[in-house]
């Protein structure tokens, strides 16, 4: 099986299909590898390589206890990239993922990737501060993590339905699906998915952001009910010079399995688009 060692010594499981030019997915916390498969297997079978990483404490990859703040991630996101020696890289993350792309951005550069894409991501702040008063207020969030110590399945099933756009007009997933969301969070390792969700709530990406300059697409539902449109997509796309943003009509976070082959066509009309002669 395919793994990585990382520089702190935690062995990362990842997914590698295809041939061609690279694609790596990062997922949103508490989902691994099989979260973009659909999207993978796409990529894969029209020529291109399709990568994704299980995160430290999810999926395959060991459970160490710690190192869930974004720059032991992104370091762990550059340490496959530089086993693998990708270059031209497509980076594509969805929801914490799109987190860990900006933050390798500002710890490792762009000399190895070509454009990245933010799929639904949870970015550029969430926390409530004086200057960001809309966000999550920290004793909610706390209250929510701890929470979770003893009634996550609860959290779960009452928060499915919203992530997958039950009852939104061209958003109809199975149950087979559904389960397979709710099973993945539950089977990642509880700390992880705590601290995952603390470095989400609490880690202002906003001056980082404005700082990239490759190719960066913006994909986000307006009905997503976990970082709406106009917190998320419109903020990240203000603050990435040159991004494109594009607005998904009904859909909701997890647009993955809503809108899979939108998703695809998206990301292969990107990953083709002409770089900008500023970018």
């Amino acid at each position: 099986m395919p793994f990585v060692e990382t520089r702190t010594g935690t062995s990362l499981f990842y997914r590698d299909w295809g041939t061609g030019r690279p694609v790596l997915f990062l997922a949103a916390a508490g989902m691994d590898s099989t979260e973009p498969r659909g999207v993978m297997a796409d990529l894969a079978g029209r020529g291109y390589r399709a990568i994704a990483l299980d995160r430290r404490g999810h999926g395959r990859s060991d459970d160490p206890g710690h190192g869930y703040d974004y720059d032991t991630l992104a370091d762990d996101v550059a340490d496959l990239i530089d086993h693998l020696d990708l270059r031209d890289l497509l980076l594509v993350g969805h929801s914490m993922g799109g987190g860990e792309i900006v933050r390798y951005l500002t710890r490792h550069g762009s000399a190895r990737v070509d454009r990245i894409a933010l799929v639904a991501a949870a970015l550029p702040f969430l926390l409530a501060t004086d200057d960001n008063p809309d966000g999550a207020p920290r004793a909610a969030a706390d209250a929510l993590r701890d929470s979770w110590h003893h009634h996550q399945d609860r959290w779960l099933t009452d928060n499915a339905d919203p992530y997958i756009g039950a009852g939104l007009p061209g958003c109809e997933v199975s149950a087979i699906a559904r389960d397979r969301v709710l099973q993945s969070i539950a089977g990642t390792s509880m700390w992880a998915t705590i601290e995952c969700n603390r470095a989400v709530v609490e880690t202002d990406f906003r001056a980082e952001m404005g700082t990239i300059t490759i190719p960066t697409l913006i994909i986000h539902g307006d009905s997503d009910a976990s970082i709406s449109l106009d917190f998320g997509g419109r903020r990240q796309a203000a603050l990435v010079p040159g991004s494109e943003l594009v607005i998904y009509e009904n859909a909701p976070h997890g647009l993955y399995l809503t809108h899979p082959e939108r998703l695809t066509r998206d990301l292969l009309a990107f990953a083709k688009s002409p770089v900008p002669a500023s970018a």
